[in-house]
């Protein structure tokens, strides 16, 4: 069994620039996916916006970040970041994802995304958020993204 934590930063506009600047702090590249490019343009104005994006690095440093819409409530100080939660088997995903959502509210349901074969979102109990998927990297995830395309 394999998971990995990571901290996700939401920002409003400025995702690109940061994954850039943490990029050049930590020594990694940054990947990002524009709203544009996921075919998910909501918003003209914010069709370059991030949509999805992290940073990884040599040494195990990884940062998530994306760029919440202007239709949802943003505020830098109370909703500045999502815990992520990457799990390597779709039975993990599933087992983590219903623990979490007892008491719940789920903003995302647990389900196929353009990045992962299963992706959710819920906030917990306690107030934190948090995104749950099957790794893209995992045999099981491979062969699911290979079905959908």
């Amino acid at each position: 069994m394999s998971i990995d934590v990571v901290i996700h930063l939401n920002f409003r506009g400025e995702a690109a620039a940061a994954l850039a600047f943490y990029g050049e702090v930590f020594g990694g590249d940054a990947t990002v996916v524009t709203y544009k490019d996921a075919g998910n343009v909501q918003d003209p104005s914010e069709a370059d916006h991030v949509m999805w994006g992290q940073v990884a690095a040599a040494g195990g440093f990884r940062v998530m970040a994306y760029d919440v819409p202007a239709r949802l409530p943003w505020d830098r100080g109370e909703n500045a970041f999502y815990v992520s939660l990457t799990a390597g088997t779709a039975e993990e995903v599933t087992t983590y994802w219903n623990n979490l959502c007892e008491g719940a509210s789920v903003v995302r349901a647990l389900g196929p995304a353009q990045w992962a074969p299963l992706h959710g979102m819920v906030t917990d109990r306690f107030g934190v958020t948090w995104i749950v998927e099957l790794a893209a990297t995992s045999n099981e995830a491979t062969a699911a993204l290979s079905d959908a395309v």
